[in-house]
């Protein structure tokens, strides 16, 4: 049929062809009709289908956890014991520098291997975590190993050897630790804790906003119990945060934390050197001025003389005028204004020779001004007298 047709404007015209355009915009209408329908739209539709996304990653979740009761009390106030041992050494400064990593209401101490996430990196986020240089961190106390390692490889919740990092988290009432991921370039799976002290909760899938500090509803709250032992692996470990909340620390918590470190994952070159900005108290110590004031203050107080004189100069200095710079850009150019520094003894001895308050300053302005308007009036007249 189409070859009946001369030419496209015939086409066009022909009543077939209209119709048939016509139904294909009627059946276009309907369906967007259909999808955009109150059944559709309605707040139960979208419920139902956020609850199966929901559902759906909640299986996900569940599918990574195993949780297995170990320790008995016995055992468990013999392993309390030795973790106050750590937090009294710790107070000692018993320990290296990067074993200890101190936090508002949570103390964590690194044996084995540590990994900064923060303070020594010049590029922070997921992704860009680095492990101590080797050293830098004290060895896995033999009480974790025989007390805590020991039974796990025992009881074959692990391969025995796989375990070669130990975190201890302390948290007082009130602490907490922000989502997040365990760095999966540095750590193998699964990360395993065991609870002591009290009973918590680790929250799965939450987010974090501050001042004041606040935590959505997580997709999953999961009990750990005291002397209970977890494990997290696959989706859990790797495509959901996690974390304790605030609310879920009522009592004095600690928890450890047993990992295996990649042979290959990142470190440091060395302490020293990644650059970090100073804050303002370095900066401050660090100035040369700084400097001088805490050597006087290292050799004492000084003599009374001495005092006396400092005082007499910061008096001086108040009662005379400063000496400032500002600039203010406009379109074309910068104009600079001064206002400059006289001491008590300059001021008095211009005031004198000039015979008025007048600043000199001004004085001479005020006559630049007026021989420039002198020759401006002159130029005139001598114009005029061409002309004529």
């Amino acid at each position: 049929m189409a070859d009946s047709y001369r030419d496209l404007r015939h086409k066009l015209q022909s009543p077939h062809y209209r119709s048939v355009e016509y139904g294909k915009r009627r059946e276009s209408d309907s369906k967007r009709k259909h999808y955009g329908s109150e059944k559709y739209n309605s707040p139960r539709y979208r419920h139902d289908k956020h609850e199966l996304s929901r559902e759906d990653e909640l299986r996900k979740v569940n599918a990574g956890i195993q949780q297995r009761s170990l320790f008995s009390s016995e055992e468990c106030k013999l392993i309390e014991d030795k973790i106050d041992s750590v937090v009294k050494h710790a107070r000692h400064g018993d320990y290296k520098e990067h074993t200890v990593d101190r936090a508002p209401l949570r103390n964590k101490y690194f044996f084995g291997e540590g990994y900064t996430y923060g303070s020594q990196l010049a590029k922070k986020g997921p992704g860009m975590e680095r492990l101590y240089p080797k050293g830098e961190v004290d060895e896995i106390p033999d009480w974790i190993l025989k007390l805590v390692v020991k039974p796990m490889y025992d009881a074959k919740i692990i391969p025995s050897g796989f375990f070669n990092s130990a975190v201890i988290n302390d948290y007082l009432p009130g602490g907490c630790i922000v989502s997040h991921i365990d760095p999966p370039h540095i750590f193998d799976r699964p990360i395993v804790s065991v609870s002591f002290f009290s009973d918590s909760v680790l929250s799965f899938g939450c987010r974090f906003s501050f001042r004041p500090i606040r935590v959505s509803k997580p997709v999953l709250c999961l009990p750990v119990k005291k002397g209970h032992v977890t494990l997290i692996s696959d989706y859990a470990a790797d495509q959901i945060t996690h974390c304790i909340r605030p609310q879920d620390i009522v009592e004095r918590r600690a928890v450890i934390i047993l990992r295996r470190v990649f042979p290959d994952a990142p470190r440091l070159e060395s302490s020293g050197s990644v650059e970090r900005p100073l804050s303002r108290k370095r900066r401050r110590e660090r100035s040369p001025s700084s400097s001088s004031s805490s050597d006087a203050e290292s050799a004492g107080s000084g003599s009374e003389e001495q005092q006396e004189n400092n005082t007499k100069e910061n008096e001086d200095e108040k009662k005379s005028p400063t000496q400032t710079y500002y600039h203010r850009a406009t379109k074309n150019s910068t104009r600079v204004y001064r206002h400059h520094h006289f001491s008590n003894s300059e001021s008095e001895h211009s005031d004198t020779e000039n015979g008025d308050t007048k600043s000199p300053v001004k004085k001479s302005k005020h006559k630049h001004k007026m021989k420039k308007k002198k020759s401006h009036k002159v130029g005139k007249v001598s114009k005029r007298s061409k002309r004529s």
